[in-house]
């Protein structure tokens, strides 16, 4: 294996990239800087399992050693901390403990007439709509037997709008969330656009790298020999 697909983690960012297992600590502060904004001097690289699993392995503290020297493995996760928030102003965009908060009492928002609660009770909406006589039926769900747990597919997560993901099915059946019953699918995408590790609400249906799982409606799914989307490798 000549390179290493990590997650990385600062105060500010997240994100998945893969690096060559040769390049030096030195060589790759540099590349973080930009992904994290915080300068090569001012970084504390440390190696964890996971985002989910922040047990530290390692701390890459030598600038002359390659990254390969630390053994990092695929799904492991760098967490870059700054060790001058002066020089790079890490967490600005993050800490709203400083921002002027603006509070209402819930009866002085009952009074406006420019709220969201005010457009539904003028428009008879959600809790202020009149009882239906007849409970509404539970949405068809599309027949799910062509689809099997390995299969290759492609996801629309757009409704529609184009946006098309690939990835692997890893589960088919009922599940203990969503409201209206039907079959879910569970699928490990090829890239971070999930929403979980394969598990929702504390209960697992599969296992794949955390951000890469997601569940969609049978509809959502189109099964067929999609070859595997890569990630672009970063040069030295």
């Amino acid at each position: 294996m000549s390179s290493v697909k990590l997650q990385v983690s600062s105060p500010d960012t997240f994100s998945e990239r893969s690096y060559d297992l040769t390049i030096t600590i030195e060589k790759l502060k540099h590349k973080l800087e930009t992904a994290t904004g915080i300068p090569p001097d001012s970084q504390l690289l440390t190696l964890c399992r996971s985002e989910s699993d922040p047990t530290v392995i390692r701390q890459l503290d030598d600038d002359t050693k390659a990254l390969g020297f630390y053994s990092p493995e695929n799904g492991m996760l760098i967490k870059v901390s700054d060790k001058d928030p002066s020089k790079s102003m890490t967490g600005q965009y993050t800490d709203v403990s400083q921002v002027e908060k603006f509070e209402m009492t819930p009866e002085e928002y009952e009074r406006r007439q420019d709220t969201v609660m005010a457009y539904k009770k003028a428009h008879k909406m959600g809790r202020f709509a009149p009882a239906a006589e007849h409970p509404p039926a539970t949405p068809p769900v599309a027949p799910s037997h062509h689809i099997v747990v390995g299969s290759r597919c492609e996801v629309d997560l757009s409704g529609g709008e184009g946006l098309i993901k690939r990835g692997t099915v890893r589960f088919v059946g009922s599940t203990q969330f969503g409201k209206t019953g039907g079959e879910w699918i569970g699928v490990e995408y090829d890239e971070p656009v999930g929403k979980n590790d394969g598990s929702v609400e504390g209960v697992r249906y599969f296992t794949c790298t955390p951000k890469h799982g997601g569940f969609v409606r049978p509809d959502k799914v189109k099964v067929g020999d999609f070859p595997e989307e890569e990630l672009e490798v970063e040069e030295m």
